[in-house]
């Protein structure tokens, strides 16, 4: 089952935390991949539903950073979903480029040995 919701409840739905901030999965459309975890707050998030550009807040540099402004390994949203709870944001991306800072397909590239 999937609720269909406007870009305002989209925004009413979503619960910040105390730093004003939502943790976000970034998820390949094509692979399903899960590529990235970061940030938004609410001016991001509004940018990037309206813009279709990811565009997150950077907590190390504290300012607003669109995927692949100096890289040029961007994002191009396709769908967006909010969870029950309001407190995390699943995007289903069309990545270009690597979307780890290292150069990885992934950031989640580390596997734990058995």
């Amino acid at each position: 089952m999937t609720d269909v919701i406007s870009r305002e409840e989209f925004l009413g739905a979503v619960t910040f935390n105390a730093d004003g901030l939502v943790p976000v999965i970034a998820q390949s459309s094509s692979t399903g991949a899960v590529l990235m975890l970061a940030w938004m707050n609410r001016q991001t998030l509004a940018i990037t539903l309206a813009t279709g550009e990811v565009t997150y807040w950077s907590r190390s540099r504290q300012k607003v950073w669109r995927k692949g402004e100096s890289s040029g390994n961007t994002q191009r949203l396709v769908e967006a979903f909010v969870d029950c709870d309001g407190d995390t944001i699943l995007l289903k991306v069309d990545q270009t480029g690597p979307a780890c800072h290292t150069g990885a397909p992934a950031c989640f590239f580390r596997k734990l040995s058995e």
